[in-house]
Order: C-alpha cells, then structure tokens, then sequence
C-alpha cells in the first residue's frame, strides 16, 4: 500500500440496516450473475433480541490469519489497495481460511466449487451503491487507535444488548 496515503475500506454502521439483504444479491450477481445470498460475500446477520441486522463481510485485516494459513499462497494482499484477495487458480479448496478466519467472513460455496471473500470489487464495492439505508460505506479509513477503539465499542453496544 503507499505510505502517505490514507486506505479506503468498508465501514458498516448496523443502527442503519434495514435488513433488506440486497448487498448480498448485488455480490452474488456482480460476482456470479446469479443472485443467490449462499455465493455472496457478504452476510446480513440477523440479532432479534436486539432487533439489530448487521451485514458483515471481509474486515481486510492487517494480519490476515487467512493469508497465514494458506498452504499454497493463494491468499494475498494486493499491494496498491491493500485488499486481501484469493487466487481461485491456485486455490485448493481446503477450507483453511474459512477456519482460520476469526469473524467467520470466509466461505466455501459447493456449488461454485470455491472460497468465497470480499474483494471490494477491485475497488468500486457494488455493496455500497444500492444500499439504500446507507448501513455500508467505502470511505478514507482513520488508522489511529482511537478510531478502531469507537468501532470496537458500537459493535460492543450493539452484540452486548443480545447477551443481557
């Protein structure tokens, strides 16, 4: 990634999602031409307790248990955006990524015959654009702690009303 440079990334505010799961048609069909949520990129998890829906997708880590895990490399980041991404030739299909994967943002489609993670459509999230409750950005991302730690604390909000 060039230094200097701020990254631009997924940002996911759950207080706006309406639940309407069409980020996971548009990434099916960006990606497959066909919409079907089980090959898309991105999940809408649903918290009834809490009456929250939060779409939750690949985070983009900057230590990427998935790309440590790869046998065969066919997991890396893309130097000039930072995006973690799969090689589906040289991928095996071993499902290490999926396990290793610490939010569970990975998936294995057995009918696509292949790993399953967000790219962030090189760039241009299809996602983003017809999200009409405005619950996923692309945006500049604040690298600082602070900004990581109020992130950390709605999501804690959010999940720690479902454990009450």
């Amino acid at each position: 990634m060039t230094r200097g440079k701020m990254a631009k990334g997924i940002v996911i505010s759950p207080d706006k999602c309406t639940g309407c799961r069409t980020c996971e048609l548009v990434c099916s069909f960006n990606k497959t031409n066909k919409f079907n949520p089980k090959d898309s990129a991105i999940s809408v998890l649903f918290y009834d307790e809490a009456a929250v829906q939060v779409p939750m997708m690949c985070m983009q880590c900057e230590d990427p248990q998935c790309m440590k895990v790869c046998a065969v490399n066919a997991i890396s980041r893309e130097e000039k955006t930072g995006t973690i991404k799969v090689d589906s030739e040289k991928c095996i299909g071993c499902k290490m990524c999926v396990s290793a994967c610490p939010f569970g943002n990975i998936t294995y489609s057995s009918r696509l015959k292949k790993i399953v993670k967000c790219d962030l459509c090189d760039g241009d999230p299809q996602c983003v654009k017809l999200c009409s409750g405005g619950a996923i950005e692309y945006k500049e991302l604040d690298s600082s702690l602070q900004k990581r730690k109020n992130i950390a604390n709605q999501f804690k909000e959010v999940f720690g009303e479902v454990a009450k």
